[in-house]
Parts: C-alpha cells; structure tokens; sequence
C-alpha cells in the first residue's frame, strides 16, 4: 500500500486502435498528439501530465481517432511504484531534450553566420532565422512539462542572437512620447507572416483605436517603404522592455480604455509566456488563437478571423462593465426621512 502511495502524480493515457487501412487517420493522430507534447509509452498508449488542457487534447484526438474509424478511451492513472513513475517523467525529459539539442545546434549554427554579418545589422536572412528559431522554441517550450535539461541552454543563445541582431533594444525617452492618432490614418501597417496573438490582438487595436482605415500587409519592412512596421524586428512600435507590442501600442496612443488593459493582460502572458496577470479569459483565448492558426492557411483570413475574436472580447468585457455598473447603481437607494416613531 505505501509503495501505491509513493506520489501524488497522476497521468493522462490515451489508449486507441486504428485498422492498418486507415493510415492517413493514424498519421493525423500522431502528429496531433507531437504537436500537443505526449509521450508514447507503448504501441498506441501516449501519456500527459494531468491537467484541464491534457484532458481537452485528448479528448479532441479522441474524437479524431473514432470519426477516423477507430476506438479511443482516455484513462487517469498513477504509476503502481517510484520506478516506474521515473521512467515516465525521464520519457517526457528525453523528449524534449532531443528537442532542445536540435534547437541549440541550429542556434549555434545563426550565431556563426551573425557574427559574419554587418557589424552595425545583421543580415535578413539571419534575422528572419531568429524568428524562426524562437517561434519553434516558444513551441517546444509550452510542452516541456517537467523541466527537460537544455532548455535555459537554448534560451541563452537566443538571448545572444537577440543581441547580434538588436532584437533586445530598449525603447529610447524619445520613443516613448505619445503620438497623435491623426498623423496615423490611412495607413498600410505591415507586419511578419502567420500572426499570432500579439500581432492579431495589435491588429484589432490599430483599426479599433488608431487608423479604422487600416490596411495590413505582410512581409519584411524594407518590402513596403511606406508602410508603418509593428511587430517586426527592431520596430517603433514592436516588443520594448518588458512589453509586448500591443502594450507598446497603447501605451505610445495613451490608449487607457479598462477593457482595452484587461485585453493588454492577457496579450501579454500568452505572448511572452508569463503568468504575471493570469486573467481568468487567458487560456481560452490561447486556445482560440492556436485553433485560428490551424484553421487558416492564408495570413490574411488569419488576421481578420483574429480581429473578429479580439473585437468580440472587448464587446463582451464591455458589456460585463456595464451590467456591474449599473447593477453598482441599483443598489444605491436615496435616503429617505427616517420615520419617527410615537409611543402610546
């Protein structure tokens, strides 16, 4: 019985048959179980840690693999001893590690041609790598459960990356001035290609709050002289400091609207990662945007569908505010005279 309850750890197995006809349904699970960071324990059994969101996946791959013609079932478990749970974490670790090896040694690789670059900028190519290269480590560092080794190994020749090419500049005093919303409308904005939630969420704020005529366009800056860059590399309006670019944007524009900051929070833990505000809307609108990214191959249905979330959240945060507002309201009754009493 002790040796049972040697950990609280619990597992997330999904156990499923497909028919060796149904090749292409088999193939989709695999990479949508990859994708979702499981580990294969055996022949068809893959596991996660426990969570709300490993039991989302797996139930959607679940679905997949029964509408695909096969059978599914999801399981809770525990390791029956220290052993064996072991074996499990250092399955996920190894996983990801082999990640993270592949991550450094194309990191290592930018790194030699950046130092050949310019001196004064690194060359497109190398930065477009560095993007590149984050992206896929952001990636692989959402799936990394359980602390796999070489992680702060990449995480560091990223930050040195971000250095060659200027990725990591600070915004200056100058830059930090507001700027007037007229100088800003009727613009082409550009931005990098397959937005994610800081440039879908930028995007709705440019149109909602800065230039409602505004056309997006995607590319390198130097494609589009006269369009304005935001979120691209060493951009006026781009990541600075600590803040995202939609942060950056409201705070140039002194944007100050409540719901636009409430939005502002939680653009900002999905985009970087952090988990400083954790509005209770974040992980749903993670979801949201990673399904868009599935779901849309071309960036500029990407984009609309991404503005039409954030334009339906800021709705309904606005909506919220209102009702308490006037529920706040109700409850404040005008005194009346107090009725005195009279004794018999």
């Amino acid at each position: 019985m002790d040796e049972l309850q040697h950990s609280g750890r619990e597992w997330l197995c999904l156990l499923f048959y497909l028919p060796a006809q149904r090749a292409q349904a088999r193939v989709q699970a695999w990479r949508r179980l990859q994708r979702i960071g499981a580990v294969l324990l055996a022949n068809s059994a893959y596991a996660l840690p426990a969570s709300p969101e490993g039991r989302e996946d797996f139930e959607w791959i679940k679905r997949e693999i029964v509408g695909g013609g096969g059978q599914a079932i999801v399981l809770v478990a525990r390791a029956p001893d220290v052993g064996t749970d072991d074996d499990v974490v250092r399955a996920f670790r190894a996983a990801r590690s082999r990640d993270f090896e592949a991550l450094a040694a194309d990191a290592k690789k930018l790194l030699r041609a950046a130092s050949q670059s310019s001196a004064n900028r690194a060359s497109r190519q190398v930065t477009q790598g560095v993007r590149r290269l984050r992206e896929r480590f952001n990636e692989k560092a959402a799936i990394d459960f359980l602390g796999a080794p070489g992680r702060n190994d990449v995480a560091e020749l990223l930050e040195k990356l971000d250095r060659l090419t200027g990725r990591t500049r600070t915004m200056d005093r100058a830059r930090s001035d507001v700027v007037k919303t007229a100088t800003y409308h009727d613009k082409e904005w550009i931005t990098r290609p397959r937005p994610g939630v800081d440039r879908m969420s930028s995007a709705w704020l440019i149109r909602r709050f800065i230039d409602p005529n505004a056309h997006f366009v995607f590319g390198e800056p130097g494609s589009a002289p006269a369009a304005v860059p935001f979120d691209t590399y060493e951009a006026e309006f781009g990541h600075h400091g600590a803040n995202c670019t939609f942060e950056t944007l409201c705070n140039r524009f002194a944007i100050t609207d409540p719901c636009v900051r409430h939005i502002g929070r939680i653009v900002h833990d999905i985009d970087l990662k952090e988990t400083r505000f954790e509005e209770a809307e974040t992980p749903t609108v993670s979801r949201i945007v990673d399904g868009l990214r599935l779901a849309h191959n071309e960036d500029d249905g990407l984009l609309r569908s991404g503005i039409d979330v954030f334009e339906a959240l800021y709705q309904s945060l606005a909506e919220a505010t209102r009702t308490q507002t006037k529920n706040k309201r109700s409850r404040v009754r005008p005194r009346t005279a107090r009725r005195r009493s009279t004794r018999r």
